[in-house]
């Protein structure tokens, strides 16, 4: 009997302990530079750029299709 009073206690206190917040590891460090830098930054870039055109061009394909059913709205 009293040795299943301290093992709750212990397994009481360990799961306290478990739970309890801790620092965790530090954040991990920014990646370093490497050659490939400015090649990803234009394919970025580049992504950015078709991303606006393929906006304007649904735009754009909206109002034709609009008109062409005669709606004036646009």
């Amino acid at each position: 009997m009293r040795s299943s009073k301290i093992s709750t206690v212990i397994l009481a206190l360990s799961f306290l302990a478990g739970c309890s917040e801790k620092a965790g590891p530090p954040p991990p460090d920014p990646p370093q530079k490497t050659v490939f830098d400015p090649l990803t930054q234009q394919l970025d870039k580049a992504r950015g750029v078709q991303d606006a055109v393929d906006a304007n061009t649904d735009a754009t394909r909206q109002a034709v299709d609009s008109q062409e059913r005669g709606n004036s709205s646009n």
